[in-house]
């Protein structure tokens, strides 16, 4: 914002800051400084007080089994949800695979190392089908929240929004199995009443997600239930759905778990 910073009303400013916590946040960073990856991600479970129910891990791959992996999950919280899964699964595959994230997040020094970011405006959008392509030609799983955006409230009922296809194009073209993963949760009432407003209004800008860190302090000591389905061989998705509706099919999949 720079010069055009000492436009913001005080109040406004003071509202921005409580909201997004940034007394809170900025302590946390500074006492988890030197940590990165996975033990970065453990720590933020711990600050967070999140109770963990795995439910079905045994199948999850096993490390040594030579195969890489694309793990999908519906996203209900928008980010205490992706902390645990990448925790999760961090620890379980030594600290081998790769978020597809907003390139926000890359702010955050400890997740930065296990991010692929994505920001499909601008300079970075035109390089994203390549950041894309070297993520899944890695040596690293990829989890991924196939939605984009955390889940909404549409009719009464909380879900993600439509899936996209790019999972499912680029396992099959990197033969990666795909594992389904269910994370219980939600966010406030108020979060999805902004978030209903903000698509009612079409604002292309997405206020709702200022509100996230708020949601993400108010989730603080609950508990949540991950639910891992068995992978889905690559092989499954083939001429018989267009990939649009294979990625359909495996969101229904995450919410059936």
């Amino acid at each position: 914002m720079g010069d055009r910073a000492k436009f913001v009303p005080g109040f406004l400013v003071k509202w921005l800051k409580k909201t997004i916590h940034e007394d809170e946040v900025n302590a946390f960073l500074w006492e988890t400084r030197d940590e990165k990856g996975v033990v970065w991600l453990e720590s933020c479970v711990r600050y967070l007080g999140m109770n963990l129910e795995i439910v079905g891990k045994e199948n999850l791959p096993d490390p040594n089994d030579g195969k890489l992996y694309t793990f999908v999950s519906n996203h209900p919280l928008g980010g205490a949800d992706g902390v645990a899964l990448g925790a999760v699964i961090g620890r379980h595959y030594n600290g081998k695979f790769k978020y597809l994230v907003n390139d926000l997040l890359m702010f955050l020094p400890g997740l930065a190392p296990v991010c692929i970011p994505i920001n499909k405006t601008g300079r970075q959008g035109r390089a994203f089908p390549q950041m894309v392509e070297d993520g899944f030609s890695s040596d690293n799983h990829m989890l991924m929240f196939p939605a984009g955006l955390c889940s909404r409230k549409q009719n009464g009922v909380i879900r993600d929004l439509k899936w996209t296809k790019t999972f499912i194009t680029k396992s099959v073209q990197k033969h990666r199995d795909i594992v389904p993963i269910h994370f219980s949760g939600q966010n406030s009432e108020k979060f999805y009443r902004i978030a209903n407003i903000c698509k009612r209004l079409h604002l292309k800008v997405n206020i709702a997600m200022l509100f996230l860190v708020d949601e993400m302090y108010k989730n603080r000591n609950q508990s949540f239930r991950v639910s891992i389905g068995k992978p889905i061989p690559w092989q499954t998705f083939d001429k018989s759905k267009s990939a649009t509706d294979w990625a359909q099919y495996v969101q229904d999949q995450v919410y059936s778990l």
